[in-house]
């Protein structure tokens, strides 16, 4: 009886269009407008790039010429440098091609058009080579025959503290925020589906539903028939969800990307036992249940940053305790978690904490579903 159940539960869910609409079609295209509208915009303003510059050699200084060559052939060099005249130098800087001028003299200084973190990285790096280059000079003077050794330690020192160290094996894009909340939107919004199957099952709200408590199936072997049916729709919408993101709009989930997939699955079930509890509530009309479902899962994604990016901040300034009980933080944050931290302590907690959640609105609605008699029908 069950397998049959579940079989026509699923045919039924197959044929709901709000289910291609909410949960296929609609995170689609906000994901594609959020890629549109976001996808450039780290590269451009927060991530690293080479820092151009002119250097104007008026005097002869082998070893600083040295330490550029050997930062411009690194993997990823530090600096992009044009060895130019002072008037072409000069020219670059007020076209904004480059940021500074460095100019080679008895001592090295720096020109610039303005100030800013680029600018105040060459500063930093001329600082640095200067205080070097003196300590460098003081040693050739008491073993002259050991200059070139000096100059390629000086170098070597120089090169290697101007590599970039990564905080993180992950994606540091923070603009990455808001597709995990549009996975969660999508994991919420499988709410739908639970509550579509649970309204199909009640006589006062649904015609099927009134045919159906005269059938003999017992009520509680349809009630997890139904649970089961839309956790599987909802669990092939997250996974299309997730491909179309991470291969189609190349979305950077990380190197972990083997975990998303579960993550979003439980983060459905989630999203689905809200629907279920919600179905199950009181004696509200389809539309009422409808608008409490939409409104709070709207405001639960809001408080999540899925409108505002700082939001989830705020929240957390505000009401700490919020953002662990809100299920759209709650997955989100899962996901942020399994993109940053290198363990899986805080990965772990929060795939705890979904699954408590998950459990409480399950026992929530059975224990709303109980002693529920429809004999006015």
């Amino acid at each position: 009886m069950f397998l049959r159940l579940l079989k026509y539960k699923l045919k039924s869910g197959f044929r709901n269009k709000d289910l291609i609409i909410w949960l296929i079609c609609f995170p689609i295209l906000l994901g594609t407008v959020f890629k549109v509208g976001f996808g450039s915009i780290y590269e451009k303003t927060e991530k690293f790039s080479a820092i151009p510059v002119a250097v104007v050699e008026e005097s002869e200084n082998p070893a600083f010429r040295q330490v550029i060559e050997n930062i411009q052939s690194a993997e990823k060099p530090f600096l992009t440098v044009s060895f130019v005249d002072k008037e072409k130098a000069e020219k670059l800087l007020d076209s904004g091609d480059v940021e500074g001028i460095i100019f080679i003299e008895d001592k090295l200084h720096l020109t610039v058009k303005e100030k800013g973190l680029q600018e105040t990285m060459l500063k930093s790096f001329i600082e640095q080579y200067s205080v070097r280059e003196k300590i460098a000079m003081e040693a050739v003077k008491t073993a002259p025959e050991k200059a070139q050794e000096v100059i390629a330690t000086l170098s070597e020192e120089t090169v290697s503290s101007c590599r970039e160290i990564p905080l993180t094996q992950g994606n540091p894009d923070i603009y990455i925020q808001y597709f995990y909340n549009l996975i969660a939107m999508v994991a919420m919004f499988g709410s739908t589906t639970g509550m579509a199957m649970v309204i199909n099952d009640q006589p006062n709200l649904s015609a099927l539903g009134a045919r159906k408590s005269c059938a003999p199936a017992k009520k509680s072997v349809s009630t997890v028939a139904s649970f089961t049916a839309s956790c599987i729709l909802h669990t092939a919408c997250m996974i299309i969800c997730i491909t179309f993101l991470a291969f189609v709009l190349k979305v950077d989930f990380g190197d972990r990307l083997w975990l998303v997939y579960p993550t979003a699955i439980i983060s459905g079930i989630l999203g689905v036992a809200y629907g279920s509890f919600i179905g199950h509530l009181g004696h509200m009309s389809k539309r009422m249940k409808i608008t409490v479902l939409m409104t709070s899962n709207m405001f639960l994604c809001f408080l999540s940053g899925l409108m505002v990016g700082n939001m989830k901040a705020i929240v957390a300034e505000k009401v700490p305790w919020l953002n662990n009980i809100n299920p759209v933080a709650v997955i989100s944050d899962s996901f942020y978690c399994l993109n940053i931290y290198e363990n899986y302590d805080r990965y772990i907690t929060k795939m705890i904490t979904m699954a408590i959640i998950t459990v409480i609105f399950i026992s929530l609605g059975i224990i709303s579903s109980r002693r529920k008699t429809y004999a006015s029908i």
